[in-house]
């Protein structure tokens, strides 16, 4: 299926809703939905009445422009959570007329789960794959029941919040899912003490209407149903930075105009303080045995209509969510019409527990969810309890001992991490992702989206646009990577490249404190995995020389800056490798090195970087980069060079001769935004010098950095983002940087087939004795032999060609005969 180059806007399904309005209604009908998109959730009362009442005898038009609200806020896609529900307790100081969750104390029956209860229930959640723990209770029942209060008592809480706090933390301590409540009406304290072990709360408004308190109505003889009470609790969560759910449920005697009311009140909360994630529209459903067992149910009409109004009068960034089991009819998909009416998340879906408020409407299969959400050109995307915009400013939003949990889970848009794999691990990549690069997970492309990709190689793409390009998913991913390998075709043709080189590494002592680095050892860094070392000239030579005889036409030489060291440390080790191997090729020394170097020598750069060519140096790598953009290094690498002197030291390189390659290093703290700055440091530094051979993608290897380690950082980048970068890479450079390259060291064979279908042509180097990568964490071995690569390139129909460090064809090696008598017994390279 494929749903064309943009969305199609409005989907079909909802013909035979046609009222029988005179042309007056039909244009007041359009000037009010006018409005309503153009002020952005900020129609007024009257005209929103106006409005919910035109809706409701034909909701088409309203769902039309809904649909248009929530793709431009939302693109393509509808979230859910992954969650097991755990119903704390049943009892209730409230007597609300449809619920049959609540009852009084049974003979026999415990009025509360235990600890032990509720890590069962969590432990089989979390190996189900959940990451939200939803809490539901009864409000207050230890204010009605003796016996609620007699076994609060025993298990040594006052109150029922109390004992919730305790099992929320409990719940993230023991399984990190984490916790999401709903207790009911809170008191500032009770917001507070559950903010420190919640990632999230909520209370469904229900009705702001006080007329629904009256005998034998909706919320008689229910205390916390008190609208003024309800709207306390929701500006209270505001005020202390609480992400919140909430909501209106409809069906239970309301007029329209009570709706929009409950709906307006809302919005109001959440333009004062912003907390507002998501606001469910839920339908009653007549339940027997309770008071309202025979009152009449919502039909999908009024549902789709209140869907549409929530979209139209709330602002575009606060998530419309409608629950798909109590659709029409949960069975047949009917729920997905949802999506019509503008919503943007089904809520959350249990794989093992039931929904205890409606047991008798089971959840959708998250398969079902998932093939009814996709036929409408839809992604189905999980998030946390923690919508996407709130988890990427978590440090606002969450408490400091949850905060680690929440990065760790997240990608760099702020949605669930589906797959365990990270860069430099050994698992295998994820095939679902795989197949999405390859086409497998046909959705709808955003309009700015598809002129992006049209522009790629017609002419230099704009920050947004590049931002725009890497949050690809779905068909817009696949066509990413096609378009991007296309336009290596279009300019290098099949053939892959590598280079036969070696690392040497000759310290890792450091006093700078990068804090994505576990490389480098210094006064804070000992814990880490490796013992500090400094080679000698000689050892450094030595590797050289042994790199010669085995083939390599480079070495690459970087390492921690010494507090030792000076300029003539860089200038000492040149000169032992050249003495040793005139004919090799050195790569060496990051902008931080010289950088370094110019100052303790008391030289310009410019000075520094001639005395370094002089002696012997040929290239530098473009490491020390991480990502060029002032607002991220601040946070990774306060102490090392910003963006302007790395900048500065690259361009006197580039005048002097001197070509570099360059970096990303991604996937920590850093978004697409981040990425894009990035990009475009590069591209206009290019244009200027033209000094850069290729652009390299290293994403962040998270294991042992101390940036994650100590719970501040995402764990690297996910596989598409990996692939993203590349092909995005491939775009936004397109005519400036040719060659663009990936890490098997980070990716693995397999990660770095998919990139070299993605836009990459170059495999990079044999390495020998890689250990930046392995430091981290990596598990990939430290070498790859020239016939592995090979292999590697032929399985994927590509050409391997031999390449020195400026993508040249090295010198055939019986010219190079320096030091005979030391010549390895090990064969040397094939050169072709």
């Amino acid at each position: 299926m494929f749903f064309g180059m943009v969305g199609e806007g409005f989907a079909c399904g909802i013909g035979e809703y046609t009222g029988g309005m005179d042309t007056s209604q039909k244009s007041l009908y359009a000037t009010l939905i006018s409005r309503a998109e153009g002020l952005a959730g900020g129609l007024g009362r009257e005209d929103a009445y106006r409005l919910a009442r035109l809706a409701t005898e034909d909701p088409a038009p309203a769902m039309a422009a809904a649909s248009s609200v929530r793709d431009g806020a939302f693109g393509p896609r509808v979230t859910y959570s992954r969650k097991v529900f755990i119903p704390l307790t049943k009892l209730c100081r409230d007597n609300c007329g449809y619920c049959t969750f609540a009852h009084p104390p049974r003979p026999g029956e415990r009025a509360y789960l235990t600890p032990e209860e509720v890590l069962e229930i969590a432990r089989s959640g979390a190996e189900a794959g959940c990451k939200e723990a939803l809490f539901t209770l009864g409000d207050k029942p230890e204010k009605r029941y003796r016996e609620a209060r007699e076994e609060l008592c025993e298990l040594g809480f006052a109150t029922t919040v109390e004992y919730l706090a305790h099992c929320s933390r409990l719940v993230f301590e023991e399984t990190g899912l984490l916790p999401h409540a709903n207790p009911g009406v809170l008191s500032a304290e009770d917001i507070r003490r559950l903010r420190e072990v919640t990632v999230s709360q909520g209370i469904m408004m229900e009705e702001v209407s006080g007329r629904l308190l009256g005998r034998d109505l909706a919320h008689w003889a229910s205390p916390d149903k008190k609208p003024e009470r309800r709207l306390a609790t929701l500006e209270e969560a505001g005020r202390q930075g609480v992400p919140f759910t909430t909501g209106l449920l409809i069906g239970i005697g309301e007029t329209t105009e009570e709706r929009v009311d409950t709906l307006l009140a809302i919005r109001d909360a959440h333009a004062r303080h912003g907390h507002v994630q998501e606001c469910i529209v839920q339908n009653f459903r007549a339940k027997p045995g309770t008071r309202m067992a025979d009152a009449p149910e919502p039909g999908e009409r009024e549902m789709l209509a209140t869907i549409s109004l929530a979209r139209l009068l709330l602002p575009p960034e606060v998530t419309v969510q409608a629950p798909p089991n109590l659709a029409g009819d949960e069975t047949d998909g009917s729920y997905a019409a949802y999506i019509d009416a503008g919503i943007n998340d089904w809520g959350g879906v249990s794989p093992v527990t039931p929904d205890h408020v409606n047991p008798e409407r089971p959840w959708p299969h998250l398969d079902a969810l998932k093939a009814r959400t996709e036929e409408k050109g839809y992604l189905l995307m999980q998030r946390l309890a923690l919508h996407p915009a709130y988890a990427l400013e978590c440090e606002r939003w969450v408490d400091a001992r949850l905060r680690p949990k929440v990065k760790a889970d997240v990608d760099s848009e702020g949605f669930a991490r589906e797959h365990d794999w990270s860069p430099g691990m050994t698992s295998p990549v994820p095939a679902e992702e795989v197949a999405e690069a390859r086409g497998g997970r046909p959705s709808r492309m955003r309009p700015e989206f598809v002129r992006a990709l049209t522009k790629a190689g017609e002419r230099d793409l704009d920050l947004r646009e590049i931002e725009t390009l890497f949050t690809a998913r779905g068909t817009e991913f696949s066509e990413l990577c096609r378009v991007a390998d296309e336009l290596r075709r279009a300019v290098i043709g099949d053939e892959v490249t590598y280079v036969v080189n070696r690392n040497i590494n000759y310290t890792n002592l450091c006093y700078f404190r990068c804090k994505f680095c576990a490389f480098s050892k210094g006064p804070k860094s000992l814990n880490l995995r490796g013992e500090p070392y400094l080679l000698s000239t000689e050892e450094v030579a030595r590797r050289a020389r042994e790199a010669w005889d085995r083939g390599a036409s480079e070495v690459t030489m970087v390492g921690g800056i010494h507090a030792s060291f000076t300029g003539r440390n860089y200038l000492e080790y040149l000169r032992a490798v050249k003495e040793e191997v005139p004919g090799m090729h050195v790569h060496a020394f990051t902008p931080l090195e010289v950088w370094q170097g110019a100052k303790t020598l008391g030289v310009s750069v410019r000075e520094f970087l001639i005395e370094l060519k002089d002696a012997g140096l040929s290239t530098l790598p473009g490491t020390a980069a991480e990502v060029l953009d002032d607002e991220v290094r601040a946070v990774i690498c306060p102490d090392k060079v910003n963006t302007r002197q790395w900048v500065e030291v690259m361009r006197e390189a580039h005048a002097l001769g001197l070509q570099s390659t360059t970096t990303i290093m991604f996937g920590h703290v850093d978004r697409p935004v981040n990425w894009a700055r990035h990009l475009l440091v590069l591209r206009d530094l290019q244009a200027e010098t033209g000094g850069f051979t290729e652009f390299i993608p290293l994403p962040f290897v998270h294991m042992g950095a101390p940036l994650f380690l100590q719970g501040n950082s995402r764990r690297g980048p996910t596989f598409s983002e990996t692939v993203k970068m590349h092909a995005v890479g491939r775009l936004a450079l397109y005519g400036y940087i040719d060659n663009v390259q990936v890490s098997w060291v980070k990716l693995g064979v397999e990660g770095a087939k998919v990139a070299l279908q993605s836009g990459c042509n170059d495999l990079g180097g044999t390495l020998m004795n890689e250990s930046i990568s392995r430091a981290a964490g990596a598990d990939h071995g430290q070498e790859m032999l020239p016939e592995e690569l090979e292999a590697v390139i032929r399985d994927l129909g590509r050409t391997p060609r031999l390449r020195n460090t400026l993508y040249g064809t090295p010198e055939p090696r019986e010219r190079a005969t320096e030091h005979p008598k030391r010549r390895s017994a090990l064969p040397t390279v094939r050169t072709r």
